[in-house]
Parts: C-alpha cells; structure tokens; sequence
C-alpha cells in the first residue's frame, strides 16, 4: 500500500509530497526521488494521511528507493560540482562583462543536465556564456532567469517577523499580492514597512487578507453615519479590524469629542 510522505530537497527548502511503496521508510531517512527537472536526494520530513487540498493527486510522483551508500558518494560528488560550477560560472560572467547575477547552480543526481539560475534587470544575450560551461562540463547546461521573489525563495532569508521567510518554508506557488490588500488591512503604506526582503509587497498580506476582509464586513468605513447607544449621530473617524471597535465623532453640548465604542453597540448602514 502506497504512503504519503512530505520531503525536502534542501535544509530551508519547501516540502513536497510524494508516495511511497516502501513501509520501511521513516521520518529522517535519505530517498532518491524524481522531480520535473530530474533525480534529486531528499529527506523524509513527515508521514500524512492525506494530500494537501490545492494538491491533485494525479501530480503527486513515488519515490524510488532509500539513499545507499553509493548514491551518498555521488550526493558529495555533486556538491562539490556545484560548487565548483558556481565559481566557475561567476568568473566567466565577470569575463564577459554580462549584467546578471548568479543565483544558484542545480547539478542533477546523474549529472544529465547542470541548471545555473540568475536574475538580470532586462534580456541577457549568454549565447557564448553557454558555450564556455559546456566546453568546461561536457553536459547539457540549462540558464533560467528569474525573479526576485524566485531567488529570495531559493537562497531564503528572515523577514521582519524574525521567521524564515514563507516562500522558503512553505509557499508553493506565488499569489499576486496589491497594495488594496494592505489598505483593507489598515497597514501603513511606507514601502519598508509592507515589502518584504526580495523587495515586494510581503506574501503573508495574503495569508491575513480572507480574515480581514470577513471582519471589515462588520464595520463601517472612515467617514460613514452612525448611531451611538446614547441615540447621539456621528462620524466614524477610525475603526480597530482586529478588536472590532469603532472611534465616532459626536458633538456635545456643541462641542466635538471623540468616543469609541464596539462595534456591535453602533447603529449603522452595513457593507455590501
């Protein structure tokens, strides 16, 4: 009977759900599994019932076998390639005076393929970069460019919350993230407050965005008419999403102050 089981490829890397024919195979043990790029060594990090909801099953590939020690030498092997490759690729960008940066290198488990990944401000023309690392390595060489949310997500970093950032951990796949998104959360608008370290808007804006938009429903907007307990109208002048309290402008005795209350004690014309 097949298992589910969550590995990861890397240390800070995200877990990917795979199955698993073998019953012998635990939490912390090393198995040989193929992905869309190739063979890969990776690490059992849990053992689930069932798949994520946002996961077909029809996606989800098996595993091939635990790690022997032969496949441990070639895993040595290869990141000592990888290493090599990046330094080798670096000095030959520097060489060529090319506008990229080199972000990581991905040696495939049987070296059938080298994947060097690099952000660049526009189009880059490597045709002769490419030629240099295969003269060098005599395999199939693969240069992807990407993001800058991409390459936080592969190196890693930690955010102002003090936690490895969440493209690292478990993101599996980016969101459009808006600054509406930060509005209806009552955030400041300052770019170093709501960006993240890859320098866009924080993806966890919409991890909160669902729960805020349910808990503006009950409030109503800056500016809006209410009624107060006390049968007094006001303007509401800022409400508190997260306890759900309202701040009113009312006059007194011709005089204007500013009274709060919960929101549940307002009279008011609800959100559509």
């Amino acid at each position: 009977m097949k298992r589910i089981i969550g590995i990861k490829f890397s240390h800070y890397g995200q877990i990917y759900f795979f199955y698993c024919e073998d019953p012998f195979v635990d939490r912390g043990d090393r198995v040989l599994a193929e992905t869309g790029q190739g063979l890969g060594i990776a690490t059992v990090m849990n053992i689930v019932d069932r798949l994520p909801e946002d996961l077909p099953p029809d996606g989800v590939r098996d595993v091939l076998r635990k790690v022997t020690d032969e496949d441990q030498i070639v895993a040595e092997e290869n990141d000592t390639l990888t290493y090599s490759a990046h330094k080798f690729c670096e000095s030959r960008i520097r060489e060529r005076q090319l506008d990229m940066k080199l972000v990581d290198v991905e040696v495939l488990f049987d070296r059938s393929k080298l994947v060097f990944y690099f952000t660049a401000p526009t189009r880059i023309d490597f045709r002769e970069l490419v030629k240099d690392l295969v003269r060098e390595y005599h395999t199939r060489i693969e240069l992807r460019q990407i993001g800058v949310r991409h390459e936080t997500q592969m190196l890693g970093a930690v955010g102002s919350c003090g936690m490895v950032c969440c493209c690292r951990r478990f993101l599996r796949k980016f969101v459009p993230v808006t600054i509406k998104m930060a509005k209806e959360q009552n955030l400041s608008l300052n770019p170093t407050k709501i960006s993240g370290v890859c320098g866009r808007l924080m993806c966890c804006l919409k991890n909160e965005q669902e729960t805020y938009e349910e808990l503006n429903k009950k409030l109503p907007g800056l500016g809006d008419t209410v009624t107060t307990p006390d049968g007094l109208t006001g303007t509401v002048h800022s409400v508190n999403v997260l306890r759900q309290r309202v701040k009113v402008i009312v006059e007194i005795n011709d005089e204007k102050e500013i009274q709060e209350f919960p929101v549940d004690d307002l009279k008011f014309r609800p959100r559509k």
